[in-house]
């Protein structure tokens, strides 16, 4: 779960409330601290919002979220003296999570969207608490979420209730600094005051799909990357493995027009243009009639995993066009009971992207694997060892490729299909979402590392078939691999050599390398 990208320094700034964030948006304040800036018409917006629930507080009619419990308790009126202690218990009370501290980015993720959400004026607070949301960020304060407590329905409640029990001044938080401390002392360090909740308010905090959709903004970021990185992986091997390129030709792929399929064989031909091993045995002479699936049939699967990531984006884009709340203030000044914050569109994307994330694995590993093969690998050493019987060479590094690839079936099982009820038989289905969105976090990285082990291995292999040299673009991906990993030689220690590869994977660099690719 440790998937990040290096901050390259402070962004410019993001409006907020300017229309609907981009997943870019989202990605530069939750993993590059960019800037946030509030919008003045937005706030403007959310003041004028806020009449209208001032004026519900006042009614003697019971009106949900304002002057009643929540959940199953949604039948009880409270009096007005004890409302601002009704959004502080519901916040308190909220804040029930378990087990280890969730990823930094991941909680910026959310609180963004979360901020994106309370200014579009339909959830009903005070501009103030917008505002001290956004000073919170942009302090560098990150409040302590565990990762056990949401079901993906009514929201993600308790990881959204620990971000907003720390802008009242309460809970845990960690500094930009990284220091652990109590969310008081956080918000007086960086001159915050903390907000004392109104009618409405608490509601307000907590209730949005928010963690499993910035979950979902930072894994597409993380896939785009990846799934070029499985183009760069797969030809690597096609080189090292003597194949072929004939398949990847544009007026074949044309013949099933799958965007997708389309863009992966594109970046094939992009790859292996003028490649001198694949030109060796272009001639009469080569009798191999066909390759075998794990690379004859790679863009077809890398496309249907990135057809999978459009969708997914699609999705995406709808969320974060939405104001997710319940109650929600409408158009016309209305408060409305809804289930707009029923995690189910999320949960499925999230779920749909672990199956592709381990198809896109499990095809990688059996490259890996057929590279140490001398049965299958057309002449390379067993294991691509140096001295074959007393060196071992990358036998165990497909072990792990392996290892991690059935952990990535495990992983790819759907979180979306189960439902425990809750709140006493009132929210009776759940989506789980939540649940979908921390495994494919795990997937996400576990993928980087099957495609590093794969790159070491085909790189392992091309340097073994010298004097024949690789692409050019495959080739400035062994010369920037040899920069922290040895080329063929006796065995040595391979998990830091793994570990830079694994590195190189997730920081783009490996990519950058290759250069532009779709």
């Amino acid at each position: 779960m440790a998937f990040t990208s290096p901050s390259s320094g402070r962004t410019p700034s993001v409006r907020l409330g300017a229309g609907a964030p981009t997943l870019a948006d989202v990605v530069a304040i939750a993993r590059h601290d960019a800037f946030v800036d509030i919008d003045k018409e937005a706030l403007d917006g959310v003041a004028e919002t806020r009449r209208l629930i001032e004026a519900l507080a006042d009614d003697t009619e019971p009106h949900y979220g304002i002057s009643t419990g929540f959940g199953a308790l949604a039948t009880k009126f409270i009096s007005t003296d004890r409302r601002a202690q009704l959004q502080q218990s519901l916040v308190r009370s909220h804040a029930a999570g378990s087990g280890p501290e969730v990823e930094r980015e991941v909680v910026r993720a959310l609180m963004t969207l979360r901020l994106s959400t309370l200014l579009t004026g339909r959830t009903g607070v005070r501009p103030v608490v917008a505002e001290t949301y956004a000073a919170v960020l942009n302090a560098g304060i990150t409040p302590v979420v565990h990762e056990y407590g949401s079901l993906g329905c009514s929201g993600d409640l308790a990881p959204l209730a620990h971000c907003a029990l720390v802008l009242m001044g309460e809970g845990e938080a960690r500094t930009a600094d990284g220091r652990l401390v109590d969310g008081g002392e956080a918000l007086a360090e960086a001159g915050i005051t903390p907000v004392v909740l109104a009618e409405k308010e608490g509601l307000a905090l907590i209730n949005g799909t928010d963690g499993m959709l910035g979950h979902l903004a930072l894994a597409l970021a993380d896939l785009d990357r990846l799934l070029s990185t499985a183009d760069i992986a797969a030809a690597m091997s096609v080189e090292a493995l003597l194949g072929t390129d004939a398949v990847f030709a544009a007026d074949l792929q044309a013949l099933r027009p799958q965007l997708g399929q389309a863009a992966s064989a594109a970046n094939f031909r992009t790859l292996l243009h003028d490649s001198p091993l694949i030109a060796s045995h272009k001639g009469p002479e080569c009798t191999r009639v066909q390759d075998a699936y794990s690379l004859r049939c790679a863009p077809q699967v890398h496309g249907a995993a990135r057809d999978t990531i459009e969708h997914a984006r699609l999705i995406a884009g709808r969320e974060l066009a939405s104001a997710v709340d319940n109650p929600v203030v409408t158009l016309d000044g209305r408060v409305e009971s809804n289930g707009n914050f029923h995690g189910a569109p999320v949960a499925y994307v999230l779920d749909f992207l672990a199956i592709a994330v381990a198809d896109v694995a499990s095809m990688s590993e059996r490259r890996t694997d057929r590279l140490l093969d001398p049965n299958r690998s057309h002449g390379l050493p067993p294991f691509l060892a140096d001295e074959v019987g007393v060196d071992s060479g990358l036998m165990i590094a497909q072990y792990t490729a392996a290892g991690i690839t059935s952990e990535l079936k495990r992983l790819a099982v759907p979180a979306s299909v189960d439902s425990i009820p809750s709140s006493a038989m009132q929210e009776d289905h759940v989506s789980m979402g939540w649940s979908a969105a921390r495994k494919l976090r795990k997937a996400v990285d576990a993928l980087a590392q099957v495609l590093a082990i794969e790159i070491m291995s085909a790189a392992r292999g091309i340097d073994l078939r010298a004097p024949l040299l690789p692409g050019k673009a495959t080739g400035a991906v062994v010369r920037l691999i040899r920069d922290d990993v040895s080329g063929p030689g006796t065995d040595r220690f391979l998990a830091p050599e793994i570990a830079a590869v694994a590195a190189a994977v997730r920081s783009g660099a490996v990519l950058d390398a290759a250069g532009p690719l779709l």
